[in-house]
């Protein structure tokens, strides 16, 4: 296997430089045409190379996560920005890896059938890790979803706040009292600052037992109960209609297969003259399927998708679709910032859980930046409505109502 392996990656690395250490010992080095980053490798087994050689997209990880496959004199990060640069006309050159790709795509609608039971399995397997977790690399309003960075030099603070604030313009709270749902509301953080900050009356529904109890804690903490609650909800159980609705960073986990069941859900109960955001992650490159390692430990059920996936659905629920936005290198910010905070705690990290562990959620920060910085991945924003005149004319109101509310004020909650 080590000779098939070999031929691969003879064809596979373009950009950059790619050195591997074979488990004898010997060293070969694998150096594109065109220039771009550079990174080593050891694979300590045989069994790792034939793994290698039979499904990358899933081994690879599997292998960094066992320790039969280490960064030499570089990061993980390192080696997946070389894989990844190369990726998009490497794996052309690689039979197993195209076979695989094909299949993924083919069976895509049976990976992402999430109705509600299925879908509180898949939101427990990432969402109900220890709490302190999350607490140890995000920021301390638990934004776990893509900061906006206006200027490029924010803390993760800031940006989270930023994030918040540009998402309250887009829903026009233009007086208080107006009726909020939150639609996967982790931990809580954007429906109470809705609250506190904009008078809303918010209630945030997740499938996540551990955020529901924080959230609950931090609305009574805060003194928001009777403008803030919390629900364990499937989206598709609200009955009630309400003014705006959110959703940041769930949209990932509804499947390509619900998408008209979501819209038509935010159809129901958007009241007539109402405004929804939808903030999810998506593809550029047009419609794909889920990294399967991606599928089998970190996300399952999950799917970024394309444009061309989503608009469909909007239009064919009849809501109007009143601005879209790209947010292109912003999550390749924030999940830096997240990398480098995991880093610099991980020995406790390390201690609620293990090593491999440790590895795995490395392999995961890490691989999600270079796929925003490398393989099309972006942030979009859809503003929806039942009506055109349901929001202003043109986009300034947006940057009006982010500044009246002062970043600092709205980091330092």
């Amino acid at each position: 296997m080590q000779a098939v392996l070999d031929a691969i990656l003879k064809r596979f690395v373009r950009y950059g430089r790619l050195t591997v250490r074979w488990p004898d010992g010997r060293l070969s080095a694998y150096a594109g045409t065109e220039p771009g980053p550079e990174a080593a490798m050891s694979l300590n087994d045989k069994a790792t190379v034939r793994r290698l050689v039979l499904n990358p997209s899933l081994r690879f990880g599997e292998c960094y996560m066992d320790g039969t496959l280490v960064p030499l004199d570089c990061t993980i990060y390192d080696l997946l920005d070389v894989i990844a640069l190369n990726a998009v006309e490497g794996m052309a050159h690689h039979p197993f890896a195209r076979f695989q790709t094909a299949w993924s795509t083919l069976r895509r609608r049976i990976d992402q059938y999430n109705p509600a039971a299925r879908s509180q399995k898949n939101v427990a397997h990432h969402y109900d890790l220890n709490g302190r977790l999350y607490s140890l690399f995000l920021d301390r309003d638990r934004q776990y979803s893509c900061a906006y960075f206006p200027r490029g030099n924010e803390t993760l603070e800031q940006a989270q706040a930023a994030k918040k604030r540009h998402i309250a313009a887009k829903l026009c709270l233009d007086r208080p009292g107006l009726e909020v749902l939150d639609i996967g509301s982790g931990w809580g953080g954007m429906a109470l600052t809705l609250a506190r900050d904009f008078g809303a009356r918010v209630t945030g529904i997740t499938l996540s037992q551990e955020q529901l109890a924080e959230a609950r804690a931090r609305a009574a903490a805060e003194g928001l109960q009777d403008r803030v609650t919390f629900e364990l909800m499937d989206y598709r159980a609200v009955q009630k209609k309400f003014d705006r609705i959110v959703s940041v960073g769930m949209f990932e986990h509804v499947g390509v297969g619900h998408y008209a069941e979501f819209f038509k859900m935010v159809g129901r109960t958007l009241k007539p003259d109402g405004v929804a955001l939808l903030h999810a992650i998506g593809r550029s490159d047009g419609p794909g399927s889920t990294n399967p390692w991606i599928a089998k430990y970190i996300f399952p059920g999950g799917y970024c998708p394309a444009l061309s996936e989503v608009l469909p659905p909007i239009e064919r629920s009849r809501l109007v679709a009143t601005d879209i936005e790209i947010l292109r290198l912003h999550y390749a910010e924030t999940l830096r910032h997240w990398r480098r905070r995991f880093a610099a705690n991980r020995d406790a990290i390390g201690a609620l859980y293990d090593e491999r562990f440790c590895r795995m959620f490395e392999c995961y920060l890490a691989g999600s930046e270079v796929a925003f910085r490398r393989e099309g991945h972006m942030i979009f924003q859809i503003q929806l409505a039942h009506v055109q005149t349901a929001v202003p004319l043109t986009r300034d109101y947006i940057t009006e109502v982010e500044r009246r509310v002062p970043s600092e004020h709205a980091a330092a909650k």
